[in-house]
């Protein structure tokens, strides 16, 4: 049995949960899951268990315990460099800590009208004040970093980083409601979606029923 557990709220609702699984899933490294079910009785519980912040992912490896999603994704990064998680030239590694802080930390606009839903299809939904500079802030990034990184890959820096598990859960939402994408962002979109680890959360969140705060 693998000694590396990730802890995951719903698969259809949780961009957090998302973020590392795609990053652990990269490693190829062997892992077990816990998904823990939002809005029962017991779901309080079931976090503290794993987590001292009461907010989920975590990652358990050994005795190690890791409750923040960018953190977990940098502990990866530095246990299995041959995952190459991060961009090995220094200007493009840079660039993509600073993107993927800019999604751990922003886009508050966005987050709060355009949540994610795997489940459904919401065009015309979400448009909230700020949310259309919200999308054209990641659209002026993704060609950003595409046109000076990009080259080798069809992610963001060309092979798939952090940066990329980052901003998958953003390409899903623009699934959701619709939102029209220039070219690169369509070639982006359509790259991530394409990942297998993404279509396999994606499967598992079709046997998860509604939860009722996000409907």
């Amino acid at each position: 049995m693998s000694d590396i557990t990730l802890i995951v709220a719903s698969k259809n609702y949780s961009s957090w949960s998302l973020r590392p699984y795609l990053a652990l899933a990269h490693t190829g490294q062997p892992f077990r899951e816990v998904v823990v079910a939002l809005d029962e009785p017991n779901t309080a519980a079931e976090i503290a268990r794993y987590s001292p912040s009461g907010r989920l992912p975590a990652l358990q490896h050994g005795a190690i315990h890791i409750w923040d999603s960018l953190a977990i994704c940098e502990y990866l990064a530095e246990t299995f460099p041959q995952a190459r998680l991060w961009p090995e030239d220094k200007a493009a590694r840079a660039m993509a800590r600073a993107v993927t802080a800019e999604m751990h930390s922003g886009f508050s606009a966005l987050r709060q009208n355009m949540s994610m839903d795997l489940h459904a299809r919401k065009p015309g939904k979400g448009r909230a004040p700020g949310v259309a500079e919200d999308i054209a802030r990641i659209q002026a990034l993704w060609n950003d970093c595409r046109s000076r990184f990009g080259q080798g890959g069809p992610f963001l820096f060309g092979h798939f980083s952090i940066a990329d598990a980052f901003y998958a859960p953003v390409v899903t939402r623009f699934v959701t409601y619709d939102v029209e994408l220039d070219a690169v962002g369509k070639a982006y979109r359509d790259a991530v979606l394409a990942l297998p680890a993404l279509q396999k959360w994606t499967e598992a969140a079709r046997s998860e029923p509604p939860v009722k705060r996000y409907l």
